[in-house]
Parts: C-alpha cells; structure tokens; sequence
C-alpha cells in the first residue's frame, strides 16, 4: 500500500518544486511533490541568471548539457543608436535553457534523490492546523508535518488566504513566439555569445532569447497604452517588424510556435508563511520578466524555504507561525531591489540615464553587473543600498 504520511508535502512540481523537493529528500526527509500536469509543458522564461549555478551545483545538476552558454545582457535602443553589454564572465555560469526540457529534468532529478512524485494529480483542500497538515487531491488524501505551495501563478495559499497584491505600473502583458532561424550571419553572431538581447520599443520591450539548435524565443513586453484596435497578432508583428534588428534575425525563420500570452504578471503574496506552511517560487510573488529574474526567484525562494525548514523539522518546530520569518526578510531584501530596479526601468529612463552611462564609472558597472547576476545579497553594493533607500510605488 502507498505510503499517506510524509514529513513535507509539495503542490507544484516546476523548478521551485523540484528544488525544495530534492533539498529537503538530500536531508533525509521524507517528501510528496504533487504536479497537477506532466512534464514536458511549455514554460516561457528561456533566461537564467548567473547565481542559479549555486543552487544547481547543489541539486547535483549539470546544466551545461544541452544549454546554450550565455555571456551577458545586452540592452538596445535602436532609435537613438545606443547599446551596452554588461558581460557576466568571470562570475558563474550560466546558461539559455528550453524550459520544457529543463523543467522535467529538475523533476526527475528530485525523485532521484528520493522524492514520491506524482503527476497528473490536482490538490484539492489544503488544512495546516496546529498538529499536521492533511492534503486532499482529487485522487487521494494525505498527511504531513508540513506543506509548500509552490503552485506557481495558481498560489494556492495566496488566492485561499486573499493575499494577492497585485503590480499594475510594471508591464501589462507579454506576447511571444518561438523561432528556427536561418543560417545568416547575424543568426551565427546571435548564438556565439548567447546572449539576451533586450530592446526598448515605444509600447514597452522585446526580448530576444537565442538557444541551442538555432533556435529564438522572442517576446514584446507591453506597458503603454495599445494604439487602436490591434488585436495579438497585429500587435506584436508591427512591434517586432518595427525592430530593424529582429527584422534581420527572423529574415526567412521558421515560426516554431503560436503565438502565447502571458497576462497580469507582477504580484507579490503578502502572506508567504504561517503555520505549517509556506510559499515559494511564483507562489511567493513574481515580477515583470525584464531582468530574467523569475528562474532564480524560484529556485532562491525554494532554496531559502528548505533549509530552514530543514532546521524546524530537526528541532521539532515546524508548527511555529514566525519559523520563516528571517529567510523571509532575506527573500524581500532580494524581491524588493529587483522591484525597484524594474519600476525605474519604466518609470525613470533608467537604461537611457544610467545603463548606456555606466562606463564612466566602474564602481556603478560592477554593482549592476552585480543585481543582474541576481547576486542581491551582498553588503557593499552602493547601487543597491541607494535602490532600497527609494520608494517603491507598492509600498513593500
């Protein structure tokens, strides 16, 4: 008979999943990771960030196989002719990956690591009470010590509790494809270096994500007002063909894909934790993709919930409201300065004013190097310190 009792058990089984998934399994706990489809499913998000490979090198993962090495960021303003590279070599590295291919590879990794998981079933009820939590599906029940939400933009515990507060002054919503590109040379010199290309539009940006197998995800990201009555389509080809740029790149490219739509994207779950429970991942909050920083969120989040939940269930504490209460702080000090940066991205020319500026000074450059690296807990990053004094228009 199936095992009903677990230490933890987890809703979700994406990347934040998967990793508190196998942290937890690596610590000897015993863990029910509960994925309501199957992988592989498509997933935007194509981007990491140099400070994931921690957390990989962890999990006992190799993501150099099959992954596109990328160097840096590049950011692109073709109406003015100005550009800047901020390289990430030297730092760790890191990689364009295909979500689909990765996010199952996460997966299976936990239940190599000894993770129960199962797929194709849907939670239900969700009860943490002050001695268990029990978990119902719409195949079984079950009990545990604890549960995690990592349910991604379902937030489960976010829409139960009414803790979803929403970010309308970041982008509105993304329109994206996939590409087989042509053998050109600007294709060649894309896939050399690897690197996101993010290019400011009047409507808001594209971003430009080269992988392996010749293969791009482009996407618009739109924040202002649509002109018209554009519908989809029209809207994002007369952006993209507005590019001079990506007019090149996709000159005779095969479309992969239809055309996708991810709406309503920026929030921020006020109640991340409680008793016997805990959120990460989309499930804990989520920003505009500007700076590629979901991925690592999910995997940092998922990371920080594990390792203190792994002190809580040794000690006997896991029931304690406030036990991820300093993880927490950790967590919003690096939410927040990413917010910060990306509503002045929007809000005060921040590439155009500071981005295309930063050769004339070293100590600004390393700094954001630093942030976009998603290396956001340092104590002597002076661009950081001056974005956390600012104010963010949500108020967190």
């Amino acid at each position: 008979m199936e095992q009903k009792n677990y230490d933890v058990i987890i809703a979700g089984g994406g990347p934040a999943g998967s990793t508190a998934a196998t942290l937890l399994a690596q610590y000897g706990h015993s863990v029910l990771l509960i994925e309501k489809t199957s992988h592989p499913r498509f997933h935007i998000g194509e981007s990491m960030l140099p400070m994931v490979e921690p957390i990989m090198q962890r999990l006992g993962i190799d993501w150099s196989v099959g992954n596109l090495c990328k160097r840096g960021a590049e950011f692109i303003d073709e109406a003015s002719g100005k550009a800047t590279l901020f390289s990430f070599e030297g730092i760790h590295h890191t990689y364009q990956v295909e979500r689909s291919v990765f996010d199952e590879k996460l997966f299976n990794n936990a239940v190599q690591h000894g993770v129960i998981a199962h797929q194709n079933e849907r939670v239900t009820q969700i009860l943490c009470s002050e001695n268990k939590v029990q978990i119902d599906t719409d195949k079984a029940k079950y009990q545990g010590r604890y549960f995690i939400d990592a349910t991604g933009r379902n937030a489960l515990m976010g829409k139960k509790l009414s803790t979803i507060n929403k970010m309308t002054n970041l982008g509105k919503f993304a329109l994206f494809k996939h590409y087989q590109l042509a053998s050109t040379p600007a294709a060649e010199k894309l896939f050399v270096h690897g690197n996101i290309q993010i290019f400011l539009s009047k409507i808001g940006w594209i971003w430009c994500i080269p992988m392996t197998q010749g293969r791009l995800s482009v996407g618009l990201v739109v924040q202002k007002e649509v002109p018209g009555d554009l519908k989809q389509e029209a809207l994002f080809e007369r952006y993209i063909k507005a590019s001079a740029r990506m007019t090149e790149l996709l000159d005779s490219a095969e479309v992969l894909s239809d055309l996708r739509i991810e709406a309503d994207f920026s929030y921020l779950n006020n109640q991340r934790y409680g008793q016997r429970f805990s959120c990460c991942g989309d499930a804990a909050g989520f920003l505009d993709p500007v700076f590629s920083s979901g991925f690592f969120f999910a995997v940092k989040t998922a990371e920080l919930v594990a390792d203190q939940l792994h002190q809580g269930l040794i000690s006997g504490t896991e029931a304690d409201p406030l036990l991820h209460q300093s993880s927490d702080e950790s967590y919003q000090k690096g939410f927040k300065t990413m917010l910060l940066l990306i509503e002045r991205f929007y809000g005060s020319n921040l590439v155009e004013n500071l981005f295309f500026e930063h050769d004339r000074h070293k100590g600004i450059k390393k700094d954001i190097i630093a942030i976009l690296s998603g290396d956001l807990w340092q104590q002597e990053n002076g661009f950081q310190q001056g974005l956390l004094r600012g104010r963010s228009k949500v108020g967190i």
